[in-house]
């Protein structure tokens, strides 16, 4: 008989276990979700903004020419 109580205690040990485990795993999903959605609405941004302003030049036109002596 209490082999058969070890064996229900140990069931469900493992079963609070694996509910635990999901909980965490759901917590970091939804975590990662809230950042992709915040980079998403950050390239959205920089998007619209590059629109609106314009390209900016980063680099010379001239690339194999120093670009003080341009």
């Amino acid at each position: 008989m209490d082999n058969h109580d070890d064996d229900a205690r140990n069931l469900e040990q493992l079963l609070e276990s694996l509910i635990k485990m999901v909980g965490k795993a759901n917590h970091n999903v939804d975590a990662l979700q809230k950042r992709v959605s915040q980079l998403e609405w950050l390239i959205k941004e920089q998007q619209f903004e590059l629109r609106e302003r314009g390209l900016i030049r980063i680099y010379s036109k001239h690339p194999h020419r120093s670009s003080h002596l341009i």
